[in-house]
C-alpha cells in the first residue's frame, strides 16, 4: 500500500518539474562566424641599428630605424619579426640566419640590451624592442658583424685532438673513450661559436682586439680550450696549459659572468675559466683516461648500422 502511494506521488510530480525546467528559454547560439572574427592588432615598434660600411663615406653614419608591425601576423620569436619586416617593409635590412633552431649561432645580436640568438629570443610584451649588432665588433652591414678576429682567436687554442708520436691514419682510426670520460665533456662541447658570450664581456671589449701578447682571447675560446684539455683522448696537456700561462689569456677574466648569463646554450664559460686557473696553479689534475688505444674504423659497418 505504501509503495503504491509513493509511485502515484512520483508519477504526478516529476513530469511537472521536468516541464518547468524545460520551459526556460534555450541558450542562443552565436551567429558570428569565428573565421571572420578579426584579432585585435598587436602593434609593436622595433628600433633597429642600420649601417653599411661599404658606403659609410658617402651616406649616413649609423642610425636607428623604426618599424611597426602587427605581431599577430608573425611567429613568436624576434627572428620572425625581422623576417616580416624584411619581407613586408624593407628588403634592405640585413642580418644573418640559417637553422632557426639555435644550432648554427648565425643570428646573434643584442636584443633589448642582452646578447642572444634572435631565433631563440621571444618577442617581449613591451611596446618597443631595440636591436643592435653584437657589441664591440666591427659592423659590416646593419646587424652583421665581422667574425674574422673572433675565429682567429678560436684557432689559437688548437680546437682539435693532439696526439703523441703515435702514427694514425686520419679517417680510418677510432680513438677509444669510455662513457664516463665522454660524459665529462657535457656542458663544454655544445658551444656553437655565436660570440654572444665574448661580446658581452667587458674585458673582451677592452683587450679582445689587442696585439700579441696583450690579446684576451675571450670566454668562448677559453671554454673550448678547457674542452680539449678535458678530453681523455688528447695528449697535449702540458703544451696547452703553457699556451695559457700568458697573463692576458686567462687571468684577465674578472669573473663578472656576463658570458654565463647570456649564453643561449646555457653553458658556463666562467666556470671553465675558473677550472683552467686551478689546472694552471696545479691545484687540480686532469683525470686519468679510463680507456685508451686505437681501433680500425669499419666503414661498411658504419653504413649499415647508422647511429
Amino acid at each position: 500500500m505504501l509503495l503504491r502511494t509513493l509511485n502515484t506521488f512520483l508519477s504526478k510530480t516529476i513530469p511537472i518539474r521536468v516541464k518547468r525546467f524545460a520551459s526556460k528559454q534555450p541558450v542562443k547560439k552565436s551567429t558570428v562566424n569565428p573565421e571572420k572574427e578579426k584579432k585585435v592588432a598587436k602593434l609593436k615598434k622595433f628600433k633597429i641599428y642600420r649601417y653599411n660600411s661599404e658606403f659609410s663615406q658617402v651616406t649616413k653614419k649609423p642610425y636607428m630605424q623604426e618599424y611597426i608591425i602587427d605581431t599577430n601576423e608573425c611567429g613568436p620569436m624576434v627572428l620572425d619579426a625581422l623576417e616580416k619586416i624584411k619581407t613586408d617593409q624593407d628588403g634592405t635590412l640585413t642580418y644573418r640566419k640559417s637553422c632557426r633552431e639555435g644550432i648554427c649561432g648565425s643570428c646573434g645580436m643584442n636584443i633589448d640590451g642582452v646578447n642572444g640568438l634572435a631565433c631563440l629570443t621571444r618577442i617581449s610584451s613591451s611596446s618597443k624592442c631595440i636591436i643592435y649588432p653584437l657589441p664591440h665588433m666591427y659592423v659590416i652591414k646593419d646587424l652583421i658583424v665581422d667574425f674574422k678576429r673572433f675565429l682567429e682567436q678560436h684557432k689559437k687554442i688548437r680546437p682539435y685532438l693532439i696526439r703523441g708520436e703515435e702514427k694514425t691514419n686520419e679517417g680510418e682510426d677510432y680513438f677509444l673513450q669510455s662513457i664516463k670520460d665522454r660524459d665529462r665533456l657535457d656542458g663544454y662541447i655544445e658551444c656553437i661559436l655565436c660570440a654572444c658570450c665574448s661580446t658581452s664581456c667587458p674585458e673582451y671589449w677592452w683587450h679582445g682586439h689587442g696585439n700579441e701578447p696583450n690579446d684576451f682571447i675571450g670566454p668562448a675560446a677559453l671554454l673550448n680550450a678547457y674542452r680539449w684539455i678535458l678530453d681523455s683522448r688528447d695528449e697535449a696537456l702540458k703544451s696547452r696549459l703553457d699556451q695559457l700561462r700568458n697573463y692576458y689569456s686567462v687571468y684577465r677574466c674578472h669573473q663578472i659572468n656576463n658570458c654565463t648569463s647570456c649564453c643561449p646554450k646555457k653553458l658556463k664559460p666562467g666556470l671553465a675559466i675558473a677550472k683552467l686557473r686551478l689546472l694552471l696553479a696545479g691545484w687540480n689534475k686532469k683525470n686519468k683516461a679510463e680507456m685508451s688505444g686505437i681501433i680500425k674504423a669499419d666503414p661498411v659497418k658504419g653504413a649499415t648500422n647508422p647511429c
